[in-house]
């Protein structure tokens, strides 16, 4: 009965835990799209069309490659807990997803794209003995999509495109946990690890341009469905906690939301572009999550809601051709927060965010291009005072404070064969 009642702390270490969240859901694939604020559906000028919209591949012409890679800063503070005014920085970590994508024109009619992205990842780490140690201590969660693309241009002016998504990702989360009353509410640090090598789903792309100066996209992004297997340890407890539960075998799952992007791109001049995007989440797919034990004890099964609403991004960027070597572009974007603060976790803290991103493209030699930007990113900064989160017995809320930005560079070459 204890060891059951050990698994089942372990279970609701791990349903506590926001896995997913719009903090984890990246945007940035490719330095151009990323200088323009993300604002790229309607343009989708590169290969990185692959992603934004693989519509855009019937108007490449030639065969194209685009490689690459973002470092990512982000920084977290918390300060309470509420009346405390004690204030706790996570650790600094870059993370550095990288991209590249691929396009070839087939005919006049048919052109196909390759990709491998990132689309989902980021994390966080807080000292092992901070206030929030109960919520989380390290969570770091990362997906990849090998995605080919094939698009069809019915008529000159209309594009459409389709692709597979295959999908692979691993997630890391430990925390400190209050133990059982038989225990003296001693704490378990626990180390939860698992991942999934087999995941699917597709995206659609549309691309019109009624006239030569301008263009409208949308595009479409699948739910991904994953199906983590991993193991649960507990890696230090007071010495009958690991006798009965060293180890457990779980499963669980997860869903991505589907994004639904339409954009409008206008040509002001023979130099000046300007475009607007607006992205649909899908966050509500994200409605709970169940986590099974499978070993030692089969068949503990421990379910949670997920209090997401879907959200919405709103996105405007620019380009502007200096001459034929180089070109400027800037962006600015703003990201509608999917969780109710009251449901705020530490593992990645949410809130409103607003981005400004610049960038340049240069011509290095004939057929090589270097893209480069920098991305601001600002979370609005959230009180909270009504939480759902528990972080110590008998029934502790987590209210305070919590303040978050992120810097961001990214690096693409284009090479045009």
């Amino acid at each position: 009965m204890r060891s059951r009642i050990l698994l089942l702390t372990v279970l609701s270490f791990m349903i506590s835990t926001n896995l997913f969240g719009g903090g984890f859901q990246l945007n940035e694939h490719g330095a151009r799209a990323l200088a323009m604020g993300g604002a790229f559906t309607a343009v989708a000028n590169d290969p990185s069309a692959v992603y934004w919209n693989g519509a855009g591949l019937s108007f490449l012409k030639g065969t194209h490659i685009v490689f690459g890679a973002s470092f990512i800063a982000p920084n977290s503070t918390f300060r309470g807990v509420t009346p405390d005014v004690d204030k706790y920085r996570g650790k600094n970590l870059i993370f550095y997803p990288v991209h590249f994508f691929a396009s070839h024109s087939l005919s006049d009619k048919f052109s196909v794209g390759l990709g491998f992205t990132t689309p989902f990842g980021l994390g966080t780490e807080w000292d092992e003995n901070w206030i929030g140690k109960n919520l989380a201590v390290e969570t770091q969660l990362k997906t990849f999509i090998l995605t080919p693309v094939v698009a069809y241009k019915p008529i000159d002016n209309l594009s459409l495109s389709v692709g597979f998504v295959y999908s692979f990702a691993d997630v890391l989360i430990t925390r400190k946990n209050q133990l059982p009353s038989y225990l003296n509410n001693e704490e378990a640090f626990i180390h939860l690890e698992g991942d999934d090598m087999f995941a699917y789903g597709f995206n659609a792309g549309l691309m019109f341009k009624p006239a030569k100066f301008i263009s409208v996209g949308a595009s479409y992004h699948s739910e991904v469905k994953y199906e983590f297997e991993g193991t649960a340890t507990i890696l230090e407890a007071p010495e009958q906690v690991i006798n009965s539960l060293p180890q457990g075998n779980i499963t669980a799952e997860l869903t991505t939301p589907q994004n639904i992007a339409v954009g409008i791109a206008v040509d002001i001049s023979e130099r000046v572009k300007v475009s607007a995007d607006y992205q649909y989440v899908g966050w509500s797919s994200y409605d709970k999550l169940e986590v099974k034990f499978t070993d030692p004890e089969p068949d503990v099964v421990s379910s949670s809601p997920r209090m997401y609403d879907d959200s919405y991004i709103i996105r405007l960027g620019g380009a502007y051709k200096f001459d034929d070597q180089v070109t400027f572009m800037g962006g600015v974007y703003f990201d509608n927060n999917p969780v109710s603060n009251q449901f705020l976790n530490p593992s990645l803290p949410e809130s409103d965010r607003i981005g400004l991103s610049f960038g340049i493209e240069a011509h290095l030699f004939e057929n090589l291009s270097f893209q480069g930007s920098y991305l601001f990113i600002r979370g609005k900064q959230l009180t909270v005072t009504d939480s759902e989160e528990v972080y110590s017995t008998p029934d502790y809320r987590f209210n305070g404070t919590y303040n978050t930005y992120a810097n961001i560079f990214s690096l693409s070459f284009l090479y045009s064969l």
